[in-house]
């Protein structure tokens, strides 16, 4: 455990940076930060120059964090969230596991991260990380040397939510503009706003306030699946569905090896007869087909049951989102291939 004496330097020990704090006069909660890149670490956003800072750079900004939590941190990555992947999604959801396990005394992780896969990756840490203490997922819509930067503020608050005891139990949140979204339920839907993010069918968890963390639901938590002896996540694609559409996509999908298909389809569902046969062919072949909606918000009835004809049907998504419906169904196909026990899991998951 930490010290609450005062630290005069950085001490580096595996990996993890201890970060110099004031001595304390009362108890302060210990807070592990999780940097794996994106905007909140960029410079020259709009330039084709990126450039990346540390996360030693990144506490640097925020000298209030010493007043609130005593910060450990490490560099887990630094890439733009677009370069995530499911084989990283894997590693970091150990990493903070394992920091959980090894550290009783931290009170909860910050994961900052680039805004645009955002939603996934704090998704897929809600299925898989178990502990009962909060993990919170930030960013930034503005890079650290821009105007008006909001990277600074959403550190801050979400380093405030998660040594908070009233996050606990909560799963995975995300945190930016001082709102504070279950990851569940949260997207991404405006591409240039610092307010970017919503929860279009459930509404916000709660707010971080300048006095106070608010919640507006009570805490509750879904069981977690189990990905330790995990060495790989099956394929699972999205497909797009327009007016027109022939299927071609999805029979690519197959050709390439999915396990698992994702189809956003319009309004509650719909796609097209090529489509339809396309997806024939796939379950045909043992692929799992998952049918949403392209609209944004809604619900499409996750049902397991068999056309007239008995040919089986497709999974709904009920209200997950496509990008959401693919990580659940990553990690239900390393449980069943079964139709049946995939429906179960995404009927467990509403």
């Amino acid at each position: 455990m930490l010290s609450t004496t005062c630290f005069r330097r950085a001490v580096i020990l595996a990996g993890i940076v201890f970060v110099p704090t004031v001595a304390l006069s009362q108890a302060k909660p210990r807070v592990h930060i999780v940097a794996t890149g994106g905007t909140i670490a960029s410079t020259n956003y709009y330039s084709a120059q990126v450039g990346k800072i540390g996360v030693e750079q990144l506490l640097k900004a925020v000298p209030q964090l010493d007043s609130i939590a005593t910060i450990s941190a490490q560099q887990f990555a630094n890439v733009a969230s677009s370069a995530m992947t499911p084989a990283l999604w894997l590693q970091l959801s150990r990493a903070i596991s394992d920091t959980l396990k090894a550290h009783s005394d931290v009170a909860g992780v910050v994961v900052t991260h680039g805004t645009d896969t955002m939603e996934e990756t704090a998704y897929f840490l809600d299925l898989t990380v178990g502990d009962s203490r909060p993990v919170v997922v930030t960013g930034a819509m503005r890079p650290a040397d821009g105007i008006g930067i909001d990277g600074p503020a959403n550190l801050y608050n979400s380093v405030r939510v998660a040594g908070a005891v009233s996050a606990r139990d909560r799963g995975t949140m995300i945190l930016l503009n001082d709102e504070i979204l279950a990851a569940r339920d949260a997207t991404k839907s405006n591409a240039v706003r610092p307010n970017a993010f919503s929860a279009p069918y459930r509404g916000d968890l709660g707010l971080a306030e300048p006095e106070r963390i608010v919640f507006h639901r009570p805490a509750s938590r879904r069981a977690v699946f189990d990905v330790s002896a995990v060495s790989e996540l099956p394929r699972v694609d999205i497909g797009y569905s327009y007016a027109g559409a022939d299927g071609a996509a999805i029979d690519a999908f197959v050709a390439a090896g999915a396990k698992g298909i994702v189809v956003a389809g319009s309004g509650r569902g719909g796609i097209t007869g090529g489509e339809r046969q396309a997806i024939d062919r796939a379950m045909s072949k043992g692929v799992i087909v998952v049918l949403g909606t392209r609209t944004g918000s809604g619900t499409v009835p996750v049902g397991e049951g068999a056309r007239a004809n008995g040919t089986a049907t497709t999974i709904g998504t009920g209200d997950l989102n496509p990008q959401k419906a693919r990580v659940l169904l990553m990690l239900a196909l390393t449980r069943s291939t079964d139709r049946r026990e995939v429906a179960k899991i995404f009927q467990a998951n509403q």
